[in-house]
């Protein structure tokens, strides 16, 4: 018999946070201000400092580590080992040259108030880390994290997320603590041995079990194995004495050697968007309102003065690599806040009795700053690429004459522009591929969407892109292009399944022609019943002349183009079966 039981702590503390959360960000929409934003002054309304709903502020930030980490870990998917390696220069010549630069700007300006130089440096280091968590939500938002921009941005914050062990291990020789430099010589040994150790693994494992996997297409085992190479990874690290975030990154780096790394991405997003909400409302808890309110001219114009800094700080080490203007520019001001690591240095420092800036209420201050510039951030980028789009024009010819010994942030290959007004084709079945044939023939534009790994190894001989993933996936929807397609096809799927396919394809786009193939007329009818499906073809070879033709027609193919299109597909190879495939 089941017996009445007190709900645990941590569920009556996300409950409190998701709700309030949820309703807050939900008001705040509606008055135009972005969701992070809305997160971040939900976090502040029911923090201990406002009006304290939240009572175990420990328990949430437990929960909020698992949204950084599993946010660092879709980076690391999308940040390929090639990414990584033709950024190298960058990342660690810029991002050295942006935080030895902020870090010594900041400890010379609180220097000059009398402060020791142990707390100077401590709150310049502070200083010089940026936001990941709210730079990479925007970024990914926005469609922007491979643009030259969005290059450079990455390139410095995984510097920054990098030296943050080192720091972390430095302040305590700040305070004159028993740590010596032959333990931050030993721990940066031990991350150098893990990136070596992650590389390896990424190259010949994780691949071939990404593979075993996919082929089964059960998207239960996918989703746990994903899950537990980036849990596993960010575990082992910690072990090791390095930061869980820097595991997850590298994790993901793992993955996205795989052919399903976008998959993957498609797969683990809905959590990294649950958990990344739980962070930025305990960003928000972290702030005294009362102090805010008593304070706010000291706190914006420390603000100012923060932002002033790194605007300077990333603009040298942009213009002393080399950059465009534009990105340059747009860069600064994508960097421009304090970042969601500061916070962890904050705390090393705060044990050890190191205060930011030596202030009595550093830390309030410090935490008030912060936010204030997170809530910020999301405007600073838009800003950033409006300035930077008056600038383009003057950098162009220099972009396309940059010699190729310069660092060149050049968007990624394995990414490209979004289609519109193409097709989308759902599966790889034995139809879907005289589809494509057809698609190819005619110049149409498409997209082809499977799990099956046999869409990835054609993909892959051939030179051709397939989005691996279920395209439910609100993130696979969006990489094959749903909400900009023209025509959407599904024609090796059993019908439950194209039904599922129409459903999304119409949640996305209303006006998509939805076109389909059944083994049975009486399927077909049904499909064609609901309105969800356009036009529903049946009975094998017939079947898929119509389709085709009727698929060319949407993109005005001329009829005789179409017939020779036809004809030269269905004659190629005759033997190919019907049954349906996933």
């Amino acid at each position: 018999m089941l017996m009445a039981a007190s709900a645990p702590p941590l569920l009556t503390e996300l409950a409190i946070l998701l709700v309030a959360g949820t309703l807050i960000a939900f008001l705040s929409s509606r008055f135009g201000v972005l969701p992070i934003v809305g997160f971040l002054i939900a976090g502040v309304v029911i923090g201990p400092g406002g009006v304290g709903l939240i009572g175990d502020i420990d328990l949430v930030g437990q929960s909020a580590d698992i949204g950084v980490m599993l946010l660092l870990f879709t980076l690391g998917i999308e940040f390929s080992l090639d990414r990584v390696r033709r950024l190298a220069s960058l990342f660690l010549g810029g991002g050295a040259i942006q935080v030895v630069l902020t870090t010594g700007i900041v400890t010379a300006i609180v220097a000059a108030f009398g402060v020791d130089w142990r707390t100077s440096i401590f709150t310049g280091l502070l200083v010089s880390l940026s936001s990941t968590a709210i730079v990479l939500k925007v970024l990914a938002e926005r469609r922007a994290t491979t643009s030259p921009m969005g290059n450079m941005s990455v390139a410095l914050l995984i510097f920054q997320d990098l030296a943050i062990v080192a720091m972390v291990l430095f302040v305590p020789l700040l305070s004159r603590q028993t740590t010596g430099p032959a333990d931050v010589g030993i721990a940066l040994a031990k991350a150098v041995g893990i990136i070596v150790a992650v590389v390896f693994v990424a190259r010949t494992l994780v691949p071939a079990i990404l593979r075993l996997l996919a082929r089964h297409q059960s998207t239960e085992v996918f989703l746990l194995t994903i899950l537990a190479i980036c849990f596993g990874t960010a575990y082992v690290t910690s072990l090791l004495d390095v930061s869980i975030s820097l595991g997850a990154f590298l994790a993901g780096l793992m993955v996205s050697e795989s052919r399903v790394a976008s998959r993957a991405l498609g797969e683990v997003m809905p959590l990294q968007i649950l958990f990344s909400a739980t962070f930025f409302v305990s960003i928000g808890m972290l702030v005294d309102a009362r102090f805010l309110a008593s304070n706010l001219p000291l706190v914006i114009g420390l603000a100012l003065g923060v932002v002033a800094v790194k605007l300077f700080a990333t603009a040298v080490a942009g213009v002393l690599l080399r950059q465009p203007r534009a990105v340059v520019v747009s860069s600064a001001m994508v960097l421009a806040q304090i970042g969601e690591f500061s916070f962890v240095l904050e705390r090393a420092g705060e044990e050890v009795g190191l205060m930011p800036a030596g202030l009595q209420n550093g830390t309030d201050a410090f935490i008030s700053v912060a936010v204030l510039l997170m809530a910020l951030g999301p405007y600073s980028v838009r800003f950033g690429e409006s300035v930077a789009a008056r600038l383009e024009t003057g950098d162009s010819d220099d972009w396309r004459d940059r010699p190729l010994d310069r660092p060149a942030l050049e968007p990624d290959p394995g990414e490209h522009e979004p289609l519109r007004d193409h097709a989308v084709v759902n599966g790889f079945g034995p139809r879907a591929r005289r589809i494509v044939a057809a698609l190819e023939l005619a110049n149409v534009p498409h997209t082809v969407v499977s799990m099956d790994p046999a869409a990835q190894q054609w993909a892959a001989a051939t030179g051709r892109t397939v989005v691996a993933g279920d395209v439910s996936r609100q993130f696979i929807a969006d990489r094959a292009g749903l909400r900009d397609a023209r025509v959407a096809l599904a024609v090796d799927s059993p019908p439950f399944a194209v039904e599922q396919f129409a459903r999304v394809a119409r949640e996305h786009n209303p006006e998509i022609a939805v076109l389909a193939w059944a083994a049975d007329p009486a399927d077909a009818a049904d499909l064609e019943r609901d309105g969800l499906v356009d036009h529903v073809v049946a009975e094998r070879q017939a079947a898929l002349d119509a389709l085709i033709a009727h698929a060319l027609g949407h993109f005005e193919v001329p009829e005789p183009d179409s017939e020779a299109v036809t004809h030269a597909v269905l004659h190629d190879d005759d033997s190919e079966d019907d049954r349906p495939s996933p």
